[in-house]
């Protein structure tokens, strides 16, 4: 695009305080309209002064098919915010120089996703990169002058598949080794790589010009880039092996930012990631998983000493040793002395403080919901973070103090009821527990019917969040008793618990699954007659596997589901990781292959299914669809089947969410409510 625009500067808006919410007498169930028009605040960065958190809205747009994201700058102290960015295109990861005084960002507002420049004594912004493929990920260099971007290049320059099309170029794609593809984006022919770009205008220098992505795309962390205190030494996680299809061999190594030289640090065959310099220029943290081929092990935060601005090969020490959980992201405190990290929980996430030397550990931020992003003040007194919950979208608060209020209005008028905690002795003996949610206008005196919710993962977990797609109270607002279990293999009820899922599909976590159901079942409210699942994913092949075990569900709903794990090995991208959960790969390892497949049970199958699938789905490809459902038109068992040739794993475009969220929710209704109650649809 060549049009010019505007960025506001930071002296052309007044300030204004965020609305508080009108409470309405008569509180109504969530529709997706309501559900669309929420805002999504995310990322927020605090100023080196500690006087204002820079941070993201996005807005979704159903007119224009996509979401737009914008800048805001709140008052640590008052609240009192405004928007920071405006015009067409998205502006997003704001960064502040390490003076305060400017703040990067990178914006779609020309030639894709470059990096720009606002100083915040007023004026536009200014854009520095013109990369072919855009940048992510800006971190500034200490002194200011320069930053480091990543961003994918053409690898190597000259290509077979130049040479052959010449004068007539084509679609067509060719390549030679594994991993061409992954998630969603096709990576035969490219590399992504760390340049360092100045704001001087000398343009962007290739820190990386190697046959390796850098940062790592596969087995990465909560941003894998770092640059010492005093600029000296850069820290990158990178996968070094070969192959990169079949092991998560992902280590720290240490560049120079002058792109003259590089030394691996870490040499576990476990990834590595999330390197992080303290402060004081004393220590590098990072995260390690200990076990080669498991990008599900417990995520153990590691410390190596510096001296004399290097740092020090030699045998890390292990900040978290002894812990069954597992850190998420984390950020030093400004005097070095201590790491506040993420910490999954029974469902929910909590922020810990971490005390160095002694290792100390204490709960910083809880209280329920979901806590991430946290950011410590210079003074080491508060803490700014991300806060969400399964009846408030995410906000930015600091120290359990709400600071962002961009939806407070709009959810004041829906009737979202809280989740509600329980559990069960399941498989193994083991304590298992999930999430109960009642339907709006709740009536302890009706039995409603069931929508029984599978996660993905499979080491994951049903949070107590909002969640962006897979959302409790858009199934409750239809009149269902949502219930949701974190079966084994769910992850924040320590890593023996995680462990049990792997070469497990089909036993434990069924075996969870009915007893949870059990437990819902004998509810009074519930009427046991009227029960869906729905699961996407790991929670999709759940889904397949339920239709050849059990009979006791009305209703199925199959998203992105595995449903003949030996095919599934041959086009799925991360080897590793069907190698790990069913213990070799399919032709070494067969017997394991067809013993938890649904394949093999479809001939059981009677209960009416919808099929959703997505073109562009590289981890669990779309031909596990196309099979699923030709064997159940095949066993006579009525079906539907949803397709979006322009979606990845997940469906995120505006009108494919409307178009999900009617169908799946219709295809419920169909089967589990009363003709009167679904009216026209």
């Amino acid at each position: 695009m060549s049009r010019r625009f505007a960025l506001l500067g930071i002296l052309t808006l007044p300030l204004f305080l965020f609305p508080l919410p009108r409470l309405s007498a008569q509180r109504r169930a969530i529709t997706f309209d309501d559900y669309i028009a929420l805002r999504s605040v995310g990322d927020p960065q605090l100023s080196p002064d500690g006087k204002w958190v820079a941070y993201t809205v996005t807005e979704q747009s159903l007119k224009d098919n996509r979401g737009t994201t914008r800048i805001w700058l709140a008052d640590v102290a008052t609240g009192q915010g405004r928007e920071l960015t405006a015009g067409p295109g998205s502006d997003r990861q704001p960064r502040w120089s390490p003076d305060g005084k400017t703040l990067a960002f990178v914006s779609t507002r020309q030639h894709g996703g470059q990096l720009w420049v606002l100083s915040l004594a007023g004026g536009e912004a200014r854009q520095v990169t013109t990369l072919p493929d855009g940048v992510f990920d800006p971190v500034w260099l200490p002194d200011g002058k320069a930053l480091l971007v990543t961003s994918d290049i053409k690898w190597p320059a000259a290509q077979e598949m130049d040479r052959r099309a010449g004068d007539y170029p084509t679609e067509a794609r060719l390549w030679t080794g594994l991993f061409y593809r992954h998630w969603d984006d096709w990576r035969a022919g490219k590399r992504q790589h760390v340049f360092r770009v100045s704001l001087a205008g000398d343009g962007a220098k290739d820190l990386t010009p190697m046959d390796y992505d850098a940062p790592t795309i596969a087995t990465g962390g909560d941003g894998d880039v770092a640059v010492a205190p005093d600029g000296k030494e850069i820290a990158v996680a990178m996968h070094l092996d070969s192959t990169v299809a079949d092991n998560t061999n992902v280590d720290i190594v240490l560049l120079d930012p002058a792109g003259s030289g590089t030394r691996p640090l870490t040499t576990g065959r476990g990834a590595d990631n999330t390197p992080r310099y303290s402060p004081d220029g004393k220590w590098l943290a990072y995260l390690s998983l200990e076990r080669p081929g498991f990008e599900a092990d417990r995520q153990r935060l590691m410390l190596v000493r510096r001296k004399d601005g290097r740092t020090e090969s030699g045998a890390p020490t292990e900040v978290t040793s002894g812990w069954t959980l597992s850190v998420g992201s984390y950020t030093w405190c400004a005097d070095s002395k201590c790491v506040y990290a993420v910490v999954e929980e029974r469902g929910r996430e909590n922020i810990h403080r971490i005390d160095l030397p002694s290792f100390r550990h204490s709960v910083a931020v809880g209280g329920g919901g979901v806590n991430t992003n946290a950011q410590v003040t210079p003074d080491g007194r508060g803490v700014v973070y991300l806060h969400q919950s399964n009846t408030q979208p995410t906000e930015v608060w600091v120290s359990g103090r709400q600071l962002t209020h961009h939806n407070d209005q709009a959810v004041a008028a829906l009737d979202l009821k809280p989740l509600e905690p329980f559990g069960f002795v399941g498989a193994l003996g083991d304590s298992v527990f999930g999430w109960l949610l009642k339907p709006p206008g709740f009536d302890p005196a009706k039995r409603y019917p069931v929508a029984y919710l599978v996660h993905g993962g499979p080491q994951s977990a049903w949070h107590d969040d909002w969640h962006p797609r897979w959302n409790y109270q858009m199934f409750a607002s239809r009149g269902y008793v949502v219930a949701a279990v974190n079966f084994h293999g769910s992850t924040g009820y320590g890593q023996k618990f995680t462990d049990a899922i792997s070469q497990h599909w089909g036993d434990y976590p069924f075996e969870d699954l009915m007893k949870g159901l059990d437990v819902v079942a004998r509810l009074p409210f519930v009427d046991s007659t009227r029960m869906g699942a729905a699961g996407a994913s790991y929670g999709g092949y759940m889904v397949y596997w339920i239709a050849g075990h059990t009979n006791r569900f009305k209703v199925l709903v199959d998203h992105d589901g595995v449903f003949n794990p030996a095919s599934m090995y041959g086009t799925t991208e991360e080897l590793w990781f069907v190698e790990w959960e069913f213990g070799g790969t399919a032709y070494a390892n067969r017997a394991l292959y067809e013993k938890w497949s649904p394949l093999n049970f479809a001939q059981n199958w009677k209960t009416p299914m919808l099929v959703v699938h997505s073109q562009l789905d590289y981890r669990v490809d779309l031909s596990e669809g196309y099979q699923a459902f030709t064997a159940l038109k095949k066993v006579g068992v009525p079906a539907k089947f949803l397709y979006f040739p322009d979606e990845g794993h997940w469906v995120l475009k505006p009108r494919n969410r409307r178009l999900w969220w009617g169908t799946v929710l219709d295809w419920l209704d169909q089967y589990l409510q009363p003709p009167a109650a679904t009216g026209a649809r």
